[in-house]
C-alpha cells in the first residue's frame, strides 16, 4: 500500500512540474525521475549525484556542439568524458555496476524518447487509429 501511495504521489508531483515547465524542461524532469528510479538513489546520493551529473551532461552537450558534422570525433569525446567522470560517479554510487547502470539508463531513456516521438509522429500522420 505504501508503494502505491508513493507511486501515485510521485506521478502527481511529476505531472505538476511537467505542466509548469517549458517543453525542454519537461524532458529534463522526466529524465531526472527516470534515472533516480533506475539507480534507486537515496536522498543523500541524489544530492551528491545530480550536480556531478549535470556537469557531465554539459560536457556531453558541448562535445555534440563542437562535433556536429563528425560523428566519430563526437563518440570519441563522449568516451573521454565518461572515463573522466567514472571515478566521480563511482564515489557517489559506490560500485562500478551502478555506474554502468547509469550509462545504460541514459541510453534506455533516449530510446524511450525516440520511440515516443515516433509514436506521436505516427499518430499525427495517420490519426489515432492508424488510418490516413
Amino acid at each position: 500500500m505504501k508503494k502505491i501511495y508513493l507511486s501515485v504521489s510521485f506521478l502527481i508531483f511529476l505531472n505538476y512540474f511537467c505542466i509548469a515547465q517549458p517543453p525542454g524542461s519537461r524532458i529534463e524532469v522526466v529524465k531526472v525521475a527516470y534515472i533516480t528510479r533506475q539507480l534507486n538513489l537515496t536522498q543523500e546520493e541524489a544530492e551528491k549525484f545530480w550536480p556531478v551529473y549535470n556537469s557531465y551532461f554539459a560536457e556531453i552537450k558541448q562535445a555534440r556542439l563542437q562535433n556536429r558534422n563528425d560523428e566519430v570525433a563526437y563518440e570519441e569525446k563522449v568516451v573521454e568524458v565518461r572515463k573522466k567522470y567514472k571515478e566521480n560517479f563511482r564515489k557517489i554510487l559506490n560500485s562500478d555496476e551502478r555506474v554502468n547502470q547509469l550509462y545504460t539508463s541514459e541510453r534506455n531513456f533516449q530510446d524511450l524518447l525516440r520511440s515516443e516521438q515516433q509514436r506521436r509522429q505516427g499518430n499525427r500522420r495517420f490519426g489515432p487509429q492508424g488510418n490516413p
